[in-house]
C-alpha cells in the first residue's frame, strides 16, 4: 500500500501533518530550492517531537554533483539518526562517481535517490541497477523546476508506472512527487508507488512556500488508503476507507451507482492477427462506460468520485505496451484495468478498428464486480449471461 510523505520545514508544520495522518514526516525548506535543506537543529527538534512514532526523512539540499561534497553532506545528515536521507541526483558526468562515493554510507543508512523528471531522458538506462548495486534503499521521481509544472507535465502516467515498476523490480522502495495535486492521486495510486510526496497540495492556497494547512492535509490524506500493520502483514482498513468516502456508510447505503464514460477516444494502436497488420498502427476507437458506487448524496471533492482520467490513462498504458493481435484481448485488458478501482462495479468496453471494412469492426464486452460488502469484493465475469468467479 502507498504511504503519504509530507514535507515540512519546522516542528509546527510537523505537528499538523502528524495529527492529520502523514505516514512519513519529511524535512525540506522550499525557500532553499527543490530539495532545500533544513537546519539540523530543526530536524532534531522534529525528531524529538515525533519520538519514533513515524519515520522521518530529510532532503540534503540541491547539491552540485561533486562526490566529496555530497558524501560530507550525507554524513552530516546521517549523524541526526534519520530514517531516510534524500539525495538529489542530477544528470552529470560525475553521477556514477557520486553514487559510488555513497556506497559505504548506504550500507548502514537508508538512502533515497531523488531523480528529476525535468531531465528524465538524460539519465542512464542502467541507473536503477547502479543504485541497487551500491546499496541505495530507494528512489523517487520529482521535479527540479517547480515553475514548469507538476510531475504529469513531464511524464505520462504510464511512463511513471514503468518507473515505479522498474525501480521496485530492482528491490528499491519507489516514491513519486513533483507538485502533485489532489486529482493526480487516484491516477498514480493505480501503479502502487511505495509513497507519494506532497508539499504544495498541503499548503495554504496550494503555495509550497506558504505554511502547511490542516484542512488541505486532511484532504490529501483522505485520498490515500491507510495501511494497518499491527498484528501481521499490512492490510487495508476498510472501515476507515468507508469513513473517508471510498465506500458508502450504512446511512448512505442503497444510493446505487453513477456512470462515468469516455466516448470516441481514438488512438493509433499496433493491432491485428494478419501479417500485413504487423509493424504499423491502425486507428482504434474506444468507448468505455464504468458504473461506480455512489458514496454520498452530495459529492464535494475527489474522494467522492472516480475520475474519467483513470480510463484514458489505462487505455494509453495498455496501448503503449505494444502489439496486440485481437480486439477482444484489448477490450479485456481495458476492462481489467478499470475494475482495479474498488468503486467500479461494472464496466462496458467497446474497441472498434476503424480502418477495416466499410465501417468500424470490433468487440463490445461487459464485465462486473459483485460487491458483497465494503471489506470484500468478488470479481465476476459475464459470459453469455452466465457468471463465473
Amino acid at each position: 500500500m502507498t504511504k503519504l510523505l509530507a514535507s515540512v520545514r519546522n516542528r509546527e508544520e510537523a505537528e499538523i501533518v502528524f495529527q492529520n495522518g502523514a505516514d512519513i514526516i519529511d524535512m525540506k525548506d522550499p525557500d532553499n530550492g527543490a530539495l532545500g535543506a533544513v537546519d539540523l537543529s530543526k530536524i532534531l527538534e522534529v525528531k524529538g517531537f515525533i519520538a519514533g512514532r513515524r519515520p522521518i526523512s530529510a532532503a540534503c539540499g540541491d547539491l552540485p554533483m561533486h562526490p566529496e561534497s555530497i558524501r560530507r553532506r550525507v554524513e552530516e545528515f546521517a549523524s541526526a539518526g534519520l530514517d531516510y536521507i534524500k539525495i538529489g541526483l542530477f544528470p552529470s558526468e560525475q553521477l556514477d562517481v557520486c553514487i559510488e562515493a555513497l556506497r559505504p554510507l548506504a550500507s548502514h543508512n537508508k538512502l533515497i535517490a531523488v531523480i528529476f523528471a525535468d531531465n528524465w531522458k538524460s539519465y542512464s538506462e542502467t541507473l536503477f541497477e547502479r543504485l541497487s548495486v551500491c546499496g541505495f534503499f530507494g528512489l523517487m521521481i520529482d521535479t527540479a523546476d517547480k515553475s514548469k509544472g507538476r510531475l504529469l507535465n513531464h511524464m505520462s502516467p504510464d511512463q511513471i508506472g514503468k518507473f515505479i515498476g522498474s525501480g521496485q523490480s530492482h528491490g528499491l522502495m519507489v516514491g513519486v512527487a513533483g507538485s502533485l495535486e489532489a486529482p493526480d492521486v487516484s491516477r498514480l495510486l493505480t501503479y502502487d508507488p511505495d509513497f507519494m510526496g506532497f508539499r504544495g497540495a498541503l499548503c495554504v492556497d496550494l503555495n509550497r512556500r506558504s505554511s502547511i494547512d490542516a484542512q488541505a492535509t486532511a484532504k490529501i490524506r483522505g485520498l490515500i488508503p491507510e495501511v494497518l500493520e499491527e498484528g501481521g502483514p499490512a492490510s487495508v482498513d476498510y472501515k476507515l476507507l468507508a469513513a473517508r468516502g471510498y465506500f458508502p456508510e450504512p446511512e448512505e447505503a442503497g444510493l446505487g451507482t453513477d456512470k462515468i464514460f469516455v466516448r470516441d477516444f481514438v488512438l493509433p494502436v499496433y493491432i491485428g492477427a494478419y501479417s500485413f497488420e504487423h509493424g504499423k498502427t491502425q486507428k482504434v476507437r474506444f468507448d468505455v462506460v464504468a458504473e461506480v458506487l455512489r458514496v454520498t448524496r452530495n459529492p464535494e471533492d475527489m474522494r467522492h468520485v472516480v475520475s474519467y482520467d483513470l480510463i484514458m490513462d489505462g487505455i494509453r498504458a495498455i496501448v503503449a505496451e505494444g502489439h496486440v493481435e485481437l480486439a477482444e484481448t484489448l477490450a479485456e485488458q481495458v476492462a481489467a484495468f478499470v475494475l482495479k478501482n474498488p468503486r467500479v462495479v461494472r464496466v462496458f468496453v467497446r474497441a472498434e478498428k476503424l480502418e477495416i471494412g466499410p465501417g468500424g469492426v470490433g468487440v463490445e464486452i461487459e464485465r462486473t464486480r459483485e460487491v458483497k460488502n465494503s471489506a470484500k469484493l468478488r470479481f465476476t465475469q459475464v459470459h453469455g449471461g452466465r457468471q463465473s468467479s
